[in-house]
């Protein structure tokens, strides 16, 4: 497998995740949860709750910005939910982890979001994701990403408009889902088949491209509000060829950085592995590399990690020990740095919570 491996632009991954596995990690006491005064109130109601991780603490993101994500950033959402003619209360709690992430921000992240799920009596399913690798589910609970550089280290909120390095925001994506994500400043990456921000801080331009169609115009628009909002002497300007002066002082392709996370990865096959230490110490062992994953593999007593090369599941059996629960998702994020795919999203659930990505993708 070392040969299909391609160097990566997050140094991030190269991280085992050490305080999310660890036994200190699971030592965490509800009575501690509890105590967490980020966590008032969090799962007692149906709806979406956000955190920012700010220096080893627990903040909450404001209502306002949810969907607005800083790539230095490590963020916690929990989507509370009620199934229909149920009355139970349902959970899914993910830690996203910014490209730019420190290794204190997204390790607190996974800390925290155990510790959330303790405090929720192990009732979550839990999710792993990466900026602009995220899961189907997580794009789901937002009209629009917006993924933007910088974060809470960086003071970049804090920067007063005319101080701003101009930056590219490009909006796309079709009418159920629209994206705005942050690229490099350069027109390389202007196109004519989607819209375009040119955010130069007191002053904004947008670009609707000629092929662009008009969920990506209306996001365009609304986005620019937002901005404005936000700076009280902002204006905006809507331009109609790439021959305007707004495009002036953007260089062509020089700054722009190609990264392999991009590339679609064309050599991985589906692959199924059994955490277990049935013989008195884990061990980590293939089951099945190659057709589709069967969960006539699976068994109660043991931990197993499924790579379908699009999404990475993690299924707890009932019967699994705790050191196997312990160490499931620090398996699974260093079995996925060895793959042409480190940055899938990752689900951690138990026997019986099985979602229907994870049955569609697996055969009986």
């Amino acid at each position: 497998m070392s040969g299909m491996i391609k160097a990566k632009k997050y140094d991030w991954k190269d991280s085992n995740l050490a305080m999310f596995g660890s036994d200190t990690e699971k030592q965490v006491k509800k009575e501690s949860a509890e105590s967490e005064p980020a966590w008032e109130g969090a799962g007692e109601k149906v709806g979406m709750q956000i955190w920012r991780i700010n220096k080893f603490k627990v903040e909450h993101w404001p209502k306002e910005e949810y969907g607005n994500f800083f790539n230095g950033d490590s963020y916690i959402l929990l989507n509370t939910y009620k199934d229909p003619g149920e009355d139970i209360l349902k959970y899914d709690v993910h830690f996203w982890i910014g490209s730019e992430s420190s290794q204190d921000e997204y390790g607190t992240a996974a800390y925290k979001t155990v510790e959330l799920d303790t405090l929720l009596d192990d009732r979550p399913v839990q999710h792993r994701e990466v900026a602009r690798n995220e899961s189907s589910l997580f794009k789901s609970y937002f009209k629009s990403l917006t993924l933007m550089d910088g974060g809470v280290d960086t003071g970049f909120n804090h920067v007063e408009p005319e101080q701003y390095k101009p930056r590219l925001l490009k909006v796309s994506g079709s009418s159920k889902k629209v994206q705005v994500t942050e690229v490099p400043f350069c027109m390389a990456n202007v196109t004519d088949d989607d819209v375009y921000i040119i955010d130069k801080g007191n002053k904004l331009y947008l670009f609707c491209g000629s092929t662009c169609n008009a969920m990506e115009k209306y996001k365009g628009i609304s986005r620019i509000q937002e901005i404005k909002n936000t700076r009280g002497k902002a204006t905006s300007e809507t331009v109609e060829s790439m021959g305007h002066r707004c495009f002036e002082d953007i260089p062509q392709t020089a700054s722009c950085e190609s990264s392999a996370d991009d590339e679609p990865d064309t050599t991985s096959v589906p692959s199924m592995f059994k955490l277990s230490d049935n013989s008195g110490q884990l061990e980590f062992s293939t089951v099945q590399n190659e057709g589709t994953l069967s969960r006539s593999n699976l068994s109660p007593e043991d931990v197993f990690i499924l790579d379908t090369t699009k999404d990475c599941f993690v299924w707890v059996g009932k019967g699994a020990s705790q050191q196997e629960k312990q160490n499931a998702m620090t398996y699974a994020h260093n079995y996925l740095k060895s793959t042409c795919h480190p940055l899938l999203p990752v689900t951690v659930f138990k026997q019986g919570q099985e979602s229907k990505s994870f049955m569609s993708a697996t055969t009986a």
